[in-house]
């Protein structure tokens, strides 16, 4: 390791207001949670310090064109300073030419489906928002069936309403089915909302409902349709809070339990999971191939305690993930699409290289976006590098506690700033404007809005206090938009636009930044085309800490 850099202007606090967007759109304002809450610590550093606003979405940050960010892709662009082709480039590419269908895992799972007789099933995200799958990506699959001769599909959808309109998903059925029948080729035979197939902060009691629906293990609900369940859900929904299609229970698609039995995930069977973002198909995943040590084993419930669930007889199958979505669960399934080599020169290894130590802070529903994410999928840390990991709170859901652990992770970083021996570098991600935006309730977001501000000032004096800097900004949009004009419902997904950044300290009060912090420059093509993007906020940080950016970074420092 080379002599440790003394930095310059240290300590230096990376706030990624997850979420926070800003809507150049002037007829929003009524629905702009953003612009509706109190935020003075959000005005103080807009008018004491230099500002600009960045992208975040699509080709900017590796998506395409058309395609909105979000959490994994931005971090991950963040930590490795320079634009991330992601997964799904590859993945569209290989569907649209029909090259899926030669992905040696998928074909190996296909043929072994057809010469033995087995179930081919199908499942993950009824969507086309493109955060964590596509619903293109399944019609390719449904061809490729077709390919390989595979004669008993079955297609478990994971409804979305998250990323998607809330009502969205009876639509979407229908889709799929016209594809269905198009091809020649399968049913559908599970619907389960995504809050109970794709949780991810180990609340295995959603997690087991959805695999009981899978698996035909006790006695799920049943519907003699897809949109019947979903409708039936739409009428008479768990809670205010909790209607739409996140929340539908997991349900088979069956006229009896004898008509479910065939259509369940049994021994010998194949299972693709097509959703290729990583953190939301684990859990569900781990239930489907962990051997029974290691499910014993697992990360304990925050809400019970309890490690995993009674799976009874696990059906023992050849399980196909789209991508490589972890490490821990490599040895027990295939991968269709393998991870690129990992990136030199990301932040927290160049950072570790100078000799300098690094925290991260997050609650736990964003900790794997300042550590996994942001370390380009390396789940150890650095050299010198901490992890503070507060628990996000036990609710359904998040607007019925805005303020989530953003006080805990405020304290978490306090305490750190009060010790002398404060790391020179610190990350943190305040989790509300994101997680509540996600809910569609205005009120519970603009609570959550004044909540980060807050938090983000208290923070912010106690660094100018010791005499060091921040930078403040956001991974993507959300919170600035609460309603979709278009669809008359509310907004839940994230937005394309474009996000604040400030640079806060005494020593920058002069200082520019490449780029505007005009809102409506977002219709401008030319003022856009001049503006940074996510790629370029550790080159900036470098720039200021005075640590060599390595050349393996291209993004490039805002200031001027």
């Amino acid at each position: 390791m080379p002599a440790q850099i003394t930095p310059a202007h240290a300590p230096l606090v990376l706030v990624v207001r997850d979420g926070w967007g800003a809507n150049p759109n002037p007829d929003h304002a009524a629905f702009d949670a953003v612009r509706l809450a109190r935020t003075p610590i959000d005005q103080r550093l807009a008018s004491l310090y230099p500002s600009t606003l960045i992208k975040t979405s699509g080709v900017d940050v590796g998506v395409p064109p058309d395609q909105t960010g979000n959490s994994e892709v931005g971090h991950q662009n963040i930590g490795a300073g320079r634009i991330v082709d992601q997964e799904v480039l590859r993945v569209n590419k290989a569907c649209a030419s029909g090259d899926i269908a030669h992905a040696a895992a998928i074909r190996q799972g296909l043929e072994r489906a057809r010469d033995t007789g087995r179930t081919v099933h199908l499942m993950g995200i009824a969507s086309e928002a493109g955060v964590h799958g596509r619903l293109s990506h399944l019609y390719a699959l449904l061809r490729a069936c077709k390919e390989h001769r595979a004669t008993r599909v079955a297609v478990h959808l994971f409804t979305d309403g998250r990323d998607t309109p809330p009502t969205s998903g009876l639509g979407l059925i229908a889709q799929v089915e016209a594809q269905i029948a198009a091809v020649g080729l399968g049913t559908i035979a599970t619907v389960a909302g995504r809050y109970y197939a794709m949780d991810r902060d180990f609340r295995w009691e959603r997690v087991r409902l959805a695999y009981d629906a899978l698996t035909g293990r006790g006695a799920p609900p049943l519907a003699p349709s897809a949109a019947q369940a979903v409708r039936a859900y739409y009428d008479a929904p768990s809670s205010p809070s909790q209607a739409g299609d996140e929340f539908v229970p997991p349900t088979v698609i069956a006229g009896s339990p004898s008509d479910a039995r065939a259509t369940r995930i049994a021994p010998g069977d194949t299972v693709i999971f097509y959703n290729y973002r990583g953190d939301r198909p684990r859990e569900l995943a781990m239930a489907l191939v962990l051997p029974d040590p290691l499910w014993a084993a697992v990360k304990p419930s925050p809400d019970s305690g309890a490690r995993g669930f009674d799976r009874g007889p696990r059906p023992d199958t050849f399980f196909v993930a789209m991508t490589a979505w972890s490490e821990d669960l490599a040895p027990h399934l295939r991968v269709a699409f393998g991870k690129p080599e990992p990136m030199a020169g990301t932040a927290g290894q160049v950072i570790s290289a100078a000799g300098l130590r690094q925290l991260r802070v997050a609650e736990s529903e964003k900790y794997p976006h300042v550590t996994f994410f942001f370390n380009d999928y390396r789940e150890r840390p650095f050299p010198g590098e901490s992890r503070l990991n507060p628990q996000s709170p036990r609710v359904k859901t998040y607007d019925l506690q805005p303020e989530m652990a953003a006080h805990a992770v405020r304290d978490a970083v306090l305490g750190r700033l009060a010790d002398p021996g404060c790391e020179p570098f610190i990350l943190v991600n305040f989790a509300n404007c994101d997680m509540v935006g996600h809910t569609g309730n205005l009120q519970a977001t603009v609570a959550a809005v004044e909540t980060t501000d807050a938090c983000v000032g208290a923070i912010a004096d106690a660094t100018l206090a010791r005499g060091g800097c921040l930078i403040v900004t956001a991974d993507h949009g959300n919170a600035e938009q609460m309603w979709d004009p278009e669809s008359g419902s509310p907004h839940t997904a994230h937005t394309p636009y474009d996000v604040p950044l400030y640079l806060v300290g005494a020593q920058f009060a002069g200082a520019r930044l490449r780029g505007d912090s005009d809102p409506k420059g977002w219709f401008d093509p030319q003022t856009r085309q001049r503006r940074g993007r996510l790629a370029d906020v550790m080159p900036t940080a470098l720039a200021v800490l005075g640590v060599p950016q390595p050349p393996e970074m291209t993004g490039r420092s805002l200031l001027l």
